[in-house]
């Protein structure tokens, strides 16, 4: 996914932004994220397995979209347990 972020001389810099990110907050020191940046974005707590979608869609877009969906949240398991596996070398 590509950004087009405007300097202050509003010059277009692109940035490649990661499908997948893992994000915390020392105000919720038990829980740990994965945002995914792409359609569908969400933030996923991985330790409650609760999923905070950040796009609209509908219960038709839902059903037509189901294994894009489901292939995002896989694919966010998938990132967070690599990343730990990196950590932990």
């Amino acid at each position: 996914m590509y950004i087009c972020q405007l300097n202050n001389i509003n010059k277009c810099i692109i940035m490649n932004l990661p499908a997948y990110l893992i994000a915390d907050n020392s105000a919720l020191k038990d829980d740990i994220f994965v945002l995914h940046t792409a359609f569908p974005r969400f933030l996923l707590n991985v330790n409650t397995d609760e999923i905070e979608w950040l796009d609209e869609f509908s219960k038709k877009d839902a059903e037509e979209n189901a294994d894009i969906i489901e292939q995002a949240v896989s694919g966010a398991y998938d990132f967070f347990e690599k990343e730990m596996e990196n950590y932990e070398e």
